[in-house]
């Protein structure tokens, strides 16, 4: 029960709304489960819940086991179950408003940390909401009762507005002792899909100049594509589209996969090069 057995626990922050982080959140996840790996995403966000639309998991319900609440599975063949946590999964309706006060969410996390059960997991990565404020604390202090975070993905736009509320976040996990895996730009350009011309809607470079400035990695840039928003509001599977479809030609879908890549790589090293997936894993035994 709770995070006992998860190996690494990834917190994915954002300064402010809008940015794109629980995207970058789902996609990262079936990234991992794309390449193998046992993973889990626990939604934070009690007010505004997505994740369970964007993985097209609106019917579903949390159900109570022995050991603890058991998470929805998204399931995909030949690949890990995906365990998916969310309080959207205990509203009556997508339309109920979750009107709490502080102490009620901090209970709620609370649980979602400690009486979930999560299983063997190889990540959980933590999609929280925007800033740096009740449910940030929560989530921080009810993983030091077992552990503190592995880690956190900040994610951002490129406008200098969202860079500069990133600062704050780079801040709140310093202040944490909270390792920054690195950073995200989100929506960096649009790619064109007939001329593949990229167009800086936003602004360029915001991003790599802050990761210099704050000496933390730029582990990717994704540009904006249509069809990725399309995926999400319907409960798509936007890599794997493109993969049964034989279609190497998304250059967001490179990018997310290069973003797993990295985190991979990057928690390989931390284990001393030890690290396997859940398949290799199971070769193993």
């Amino acid at each position: 029960m709770g995070i006992e057995h998860v190996k690494h626990v990834i917190l994915i922050l954002s300064g402010k709304g809008g940015v794109g982080k629980s995207t970058v959140s789902c996609e990262l996840a079936v990234s991992l489960q794309e390449l193998g790996h046992k993973v889990g995403l626990l939604d934070i966000d009690i007010c505004g819940p997505s994740v369970p639309r964007m993985f097209g998991l609106t019917t579903e319900g949390v159900e109570q086991g022995q050991d603890g609440w058991i998470p929805v599975k998204y399931q995909r063949p030949g690949r890990p179950d995906l365990a998916v946590m969310s309080i959207g999964f205990l509203l009556r309706s997508p339309d109920t408003a979750v009107i709490w006060r502080g102490p009620k969410k901090h209970a709620m996390i609370r649980q979602f940390l400690g009486d979930v059960n999560w299983g063997q997991l190889d990540y959980l990565l933590v999609d929280t909401p925007p800033g740096t404020s009740d449910e940030h604390i929560s989530v921080v202090e009810g993983l030091q009762e077992h552990r503190n975070p592995d880690g956190a993905i900040l994610v951002t736009t490129p406008q200098a507005i969202a860079i500069g509320d990133v600062r704050r976040e780079i801040t709140f996990c310093r202040k944490g002792n909270i390792d920054i895996v690195g950073l995200v730009e989100n929506m960096s350009g649009y790619v064109c899909e007939h001329c593949s011309e990229c167009t800086n809607i936003f602004s360029s470079g915001g991003g790599e100049k802050l990761a210099r400035h704050a000496n933390i990695d730029l582990l990717t840039s994704i540009p904006i594509e249509p069809r990725l928003g399309e995926c999400l509001d319907h409960g798509l599977n936007f890599i794997e589209q493109y993969r049964e479809a034989g279609d190497r030609g998304s250059e967001t879908c490179r990018r997310l996969m290069e973003l797993a890549e990295k985190v991979v790589g990057k928690f390989a090293e931390k284990d001393g090069g030890q690290q396997k997936t859940a398949a290799e894993a199971a070769k193993v035994e």
